[in-house]
């Protein structure tokens, strides 16, 4: 559902990603791991095509995101690194604004408005202004609005930013239950977090590509070692570098 090859992009001088591939299948939930400007978030932004890639080629649902974005947008539900959300309206009337732009209407707008709702636990906040919620639950708003309509393939920078512990494992289980017939990709720099809910770790730095290894191979490898996933892909990021 997501297919990412020998993927460039340079900010004038500077290389932020480095010829990456990477794949991402229907029903697979998929952790990008990095530190801060690693190029997680450049990638993410090529995928949703708000960046377009220097070389290589990326496809969203089957869809060329250079040739197709359209298409592509379709396909996506994306919540970017900066929580992008209208301070003045009303939640539940942004939602539905969303909702419309993704060309829902009638009752198919009242029934995914009423699950995402209801999945992002915002009933306490639906009738506030967007301005009136906590952190927590304007992260969950976006989420929401990334979800309203339906997409079979979602990426998520930072989804759980701002969350306090309980919601984030209430996080984790939602994202679970969304697995079926999705393809899931989100990115964090919290080891733990992605290693609680991944199929599958990606780990990026200085915009490489480092490792692509299934969670439960970094875990064993990290109990033959005696230590956690974490001291693992710390390992890694520091070898790679090594190498450099």
């Amino acid at each position: 559902m997501i297919r990412v090859e020998n993927v460039t992009k340079r900010y004038g001088e500077t290389l932020a990603v480095d010829a990456v591939s990477f794949t991402v299948n229907s029903g697979e939930i998929v952790g990008f791991l990095g530190p801060n400007g690693a190029g997680k978030s450049t990638v993410l932004k090529m995928i949703s095509t708000w960046l377009p890639p220097d070389s290589g080629r990326i496809e969203v649902a089957g869809h060329d995101v250079v040739k197709e974005p359209l298409e592509v947008r379709r396909a996506l539900g994306y919540l970017p690194e900066h929580n992008a959300l209208y301070d003045g309206m009303r939640v539940d009337r942004f939602l539905r604004f969303v909702g419309r732009a993704r060309g829902l209407d009638g009752a198919k707008l009242a029934e995914r408005l009423a699950w995402v709702v209801d999945k992002c636990s915002l009933q306490a906040v639906v009738a506030k202004r967007v301005n009136q919620c906590s952190k927590g639950y304007r992260q969950r708003i976006g989420v929401a609005g990334s979800l309203i309509h339906d997409p079979p393939v979602i990426v998520l920078d930072e989804p759980t930013h701002g969350l306090d512990p309980l919601q984030v494992v209430a996080f984790r289980d939602f994202l679970r239950g969304l697995r079926a017939d999705r393809a899931t990709l989100f990115s964090s720099h919290i080891v733990s977090e992605v290693a609680a809910i991944s199929d599958r770790i990606l780990v990026i730095n200085h915009g490489r590509l480092l490792a692509n290894a299934p969670t439960a191979e970094l875990e064993a490898k990290a109990k033959a070692s005696g230590r956690d996933v974490e001291g693992v892909v710390l390992e890694i990021v520091r070898a790679k570098g090594a190498a450099a």
